[in-house]
This record gives structure tokens, C-alpha cells and sequence, in this order.
């Protein structure tokens, strides 16, 4: 059974996607006016991600089904076919490893967790252009939910929040880390990403990091050990060192940017022992190389 989701361009035509029923919006925000790149073909060594640029409202929805068995594939679908009897003509619909996998993925407009879960092996994008506008939509899904992103552009908004920032990739929102930290006693923080063999974070803020701080800061008496996790390339010895070292870095984040003090933070590594995708590939080894955050208070 499908929902109709309503969305309009901005222009007089507006076209019906089908979610699920159970759907449930967990994030929208509109920039007015804004700009957004939209992929219009695979990423490829040497040249990048083709991208066309759309200048207008854009806004950017994140959508979560709970308990489905549907495929990206299964839940684009439908919302390509819509988009076709629209008028939109289809210039991209790729799947994981045919968009380009790990570099499509960071390459383009994603947001972060939890808004967005994307499965550096298992996702399906679609981009769609018409006179009025372009949409694209992105889906992926985890063991049990799955997670579909619409991103439309150009002409002028049709109301929702707007975001004064650019381009339009909202940080993760506090309450929504703390949470999932809560609920589920650790989660990964998706927007923390490292190359085989490096541990350093740079210079750019780190939006999970920050929700992150000030949960601490509202709540001196929790603590966070933040457990770095490799892929399986290289020696047990050696990834559990670098693996450290990617924590120790979530740490000295908190601690140099928000004065967290070492009471309320801890680094660990566990090298490549406890994946969450297969090694085998560079998609799974990418989602391997991760941190991810414990509340360790027991009350």
C-alpha cells in the first residue's frame, strides 16, 4: 500500500510520488534562493561527478520506512515512474556501483545521519530534469529500515523551512544524535570519513561531533567512549593503533573546539573486528572505516 506524496516544483505542474504508507518525513528544509548540483552521470577516475547546476528553491527531504523489505531499487521506482508521466525526463538512474559507489556518494549532496543512511553498496539514485525543475531522489536502506532523499530545485519555493546556508546539507540535528546515543547505546557518525591508513579529521566542523558536545555540555555527568573501527587492510596490531587514533582524533575535536573535559570522553580501537560490511570490496571497506560513539553512563 502506497501514500501520495504531493510535491510541487514551484511551477503550476506538480506530480504525486508513491511511499509507502508507513513513511514518515524525518527531515525538510528550503534555501530561497539556493543552488544544487545535480548528478547527471556516474562518477568516473579522472573526470569526477557530472553535475548540471540548478539555481532556485531547493529543498532538500528525507524520508525513513520502518520494517520494509523493499530494495532501493523497489522504492525509487515508482517515483521514477511518476516522474515520467510529469513530463521529467530521466537523466541519471544508476545503482550503487554503476553511479560511481563510495565516490558518488560523497561526491554529491547527501545529508548526514540520522536524517540519511547510505549503504555504500546497496543504494539507487535517479535524477530528473524538466522545464519547471529537477529532482533527484536517492535511496538505501540498513538491516531494518530503509531511507529514500528528495532533492528538487528551481523555481520558487512552495513553502518549508528555509536554511540561510549553502549549498543545502544541514548538519545532523542534536536531538535526533542523542537520540539514537540513547536509545540504542552507541551510534556511528557517519560524517567522520578516513582514507585507508588516515586518522585526521581536518580543519572543516564536524556536525555529529558538535550535537555530540553539547550533549555533553548539558549533561556533565554522561560519559562518551568514542570506539574507532578499520577495514582489513594491513596487520590486527596495526589497524587497532590507527583505528585508536581515529577516536583519539573524535576526542581531541570535543575537547579543543568545546572544552570537554577528559572525564566525559574516551578513545578505543578494535581495528578491523567488528565490521559492518564485507572487506572484500572498496564500498565496504569504506563503511568499515568509521567512529563510532558508546554512551558508557549507566544512569
Amino acid at each position: 500500500m502506497a501514500t501520495a506524496l504531493c510535491i510541487s516544483t514551484g511551477a503550476p505542474l506538480a506530480q504525486d510520488l508513491a511511499l509507502p504508507a508507513d513513511a514518515e518525513r524525518s527531515f525538510a528544509t528550503t534555501q530561497d534562493p539556493g543552488v544544487y548540483l545535480l548528478p547527471v552521470g556516474p562518477w568516473r577516475a579522472g573526470e569526477g561527478l557530472p553535475t548540471r547546476r540548478i539555481e532556485g528553491a531547493v529543498r532538500v527531504e528525507a524520508w525513513r520506512i520502518d520494517g520494509t523489505g523493499l530494495t532501493p531499487f523497489q522504492l525509487v521506482q515508482p517515483l521514477r515512474d511518476a516522474l515520467v508521466a510529469a513530463g521529467y525526463d530521466i537523466v541519471l538512474d544508476c545503482a550503487a556501483r554503476t553511479c560511481g559507489g563510495f565516490d558518488f556518494r560523497f561526491a554529491t549532496t547527501v545529508l548526514p545521519a540520522p536524517e540519511m543512511f547510505v549503504d555504500l553498496a546497496r543504494y539507487h539514485f535517479v535524477s530528473a530534469l524538466a522545464p519547471q525543475g529537477a529532482i533527484s531522489l536517492l535511496a538505501s536502506r540498513d538491516s531494518g529500515k530503509a531511507y529514500v532523499q528528495i532533492i528538487r530545485a528551481g523555481g520558487a519555493a512552495s513553502g518549508g523551512d528555509t536554511s540561510a546556508d549553502a549549498p543545502p546539507a544541514p548538519p545532523a540535528r542534536k536531538g535526533d544524535i542523542i537520540a539514537a546515543l540513547e536509545s540504542a547505546g552507541h551510534v556511528i557518525l557517519d560524517d567522520l570519513v578516513f582514507q585507508t591508513g588516515a586518522a585526521a579529521l581536518g580543519d572543516d566542523r564536524v556536525a555529529s561531533l558538535d550535537a555530540l558536545a553539547a550533549y555533553l555540555q548539558d549533561n556533565p555527568a554522561r560519559r562518551v567512549l568514542f570506539v574507532g573501527h578499520t577495514d582489513a587492510v594491513g596487520s590486527l596490531e596495526g589497524n587497532q593503533a590507527l583505528s585508536r587514533r581515529r577516536a583519539q582524533a573524535a576526542v581531541a575535536y570535543l575537547r579543543d573546539r568545546h572544552a570537554i573535559p577528559d572525564s566525559q570522553i574516551g578513545a578505543a580501537g578494535v581495528g578491523y573486528l567488528s565490521p559492518v560490511a564485507s572487506n572484500l570490496t572498496e564500498a565496504g571497506r569504506e563503511a568499515n572505516r568509521r567512529v563510532e560513539a558508546v554512551l558508557i553512563s549507566t544512569e
